[in-house]
């Protein structure tokens, strides 16, 4: 698949309707994504002249069809470039948010900072829900810095049916997608928010999940574009908050709380991550980052504690092989533990029903 740099040089063979210089020079190519079912391109032009855009379309779409085989979208922005935001974040006016086909529920886990364990939270737990007896599918929402690729071993390339819908990853009973799973190991997505967005909305919505009774989705670390994308466009039943003991990682999950409120998103509860060090000789718990944070923030917003995961290297460890800790030694104390939170996030997953 040619990067959109490539794509860019070809449209450098595009004239504006009426001159010899090309579209490219004159500035009017704002965006190219290209995605796993379509490629789009963000055109701004110099004139509100419908047989001019129409002509530029097409021109747009010939020159590209001699080298992608997906369908070619040409996106006409306002003219003299001003771009319609793909996002509107207001809270008090919320888009409605359609069902997905045969999924029952929609988690979402989040946290406020980055290097608090959620990932490893979001493949854990959902590990733990499907050997619960749940069918059950991850999402990995995190375009810029996806990571559960590695978690669970996964390297081939997802493939696509006729009618150009993805078909998700299948590993330890979990249907995967994720940016990871498109991209070179040393790829980078230098994206703005609008292609994120839209990249976003065709994993919720262009992905053969098939029948699920939830779908974990591993939200980045944040409030931002991303998180708003989600939480208004995926028909959530609630969300997780994942932190760790010490003040600054509760500091920025008060605003992960907060967001999900923002949006009308019920949070299921919090889960503290590395909650103290246990002693490999002893089994003497050392509260390193400091001690009853979680509960804190949980009785703070009045949602439930779901549970306190110890630090320990066995969760590293499984999560760089490849194979998460609930199923490579699901009687391991964290492995327990992550059962014992998909037990309770399930009870109030069908309070909602």
């Amino acid at each position: 698949m040619p990067s959109p740099q490539e794509l860019l040089e070809s449209l450098k063979n595009v004239k504006y309707p009426g001159f010899s210089r090309d579209i490219v020079s004159f500035g009017m190519v704002k965006d190219i994504a290209v995605g796993v079912s379509r490629v789009v391109v963000q055109v701004a032009p110099s004139t509100g002249n419908t047989e001019v855009i129409d002509q530029i379309r097409r021109d747009v779409q010939a020159t590209l069809a001699a080298q992608v085989e997906l369908p070619i979208e040409v996106e006409i922005l306002q003219p003299g470039g001003g771009e319609r935001p793909a996002v509107q974040p207001q809270a008090h006016s919320l888009p409605p948010k359609p069902d997905i086909p045969d999924i029952q529920h929609v988690i979402a886990v989040a946290s406020g900072k980055g290097g608090v364990g959620k990932s490893t939270v979001s493949a854990n737990l959902a590990a733990a829900l499907a050997s619960a007896g749940q069918r059950v599918g991850i999402l990995d929402a995190d375009v810029y810095g996806p990571s559960m690729p590695l978690m669970l071993g996964l390297k081939e390339r997802p493939k696509s049916t006729p009618e150009k819908k993805i078909i998700p990853l299948t590993k330890y009973g979990l249907k995967v997608m994720s940016m990871g799973l498109l991209l070179a190991e040393e790829q980078a997505v230098v994206w703005r928010g609008p292609m994120v967005d839209k990249l976003l909305t065709e994993f919720l919505r262009n992905v053969e999940w098939g029948e699920l009774d939830v779908l974990v989705i591993d939200l980045p670390p944040g409030t931002g574009d991303a998180q708003l994308s989600i939480c208004q466009k995926a028909p959530l039943s609630g969300g997780v908050i994942v932190t760790t003991p010490q003040d600054v990682a509760l500091m920025d999950v008060r605003r992960g709380v907060q967001m999900f409120a923002e949006v009308k998103v019920p949070v299921l509860g919090v889960v503290e991550n590395m909650s103290y060090l246990v002693c490999s000789s002893c089994g003497h718990q050392a509260h390193v980052f400091g001690q009853g944070g979680g509960r804190q923030v949980a009785e703070q917003f009045q949602v439930p504690l779901l549970g306190e995961i110890p630090l320990l290297r066995d969760i590293v460890s499984a999560g760089d092989s490849g194979t998460p800790l609930v199923v490579s030694q699901p009687e391991h104390a964290q492995s327990r533990a992550f059962a014992d939170i998909a037990a309770q996030v399930l009870r109030q997953l069908e309070a909602v029903r």
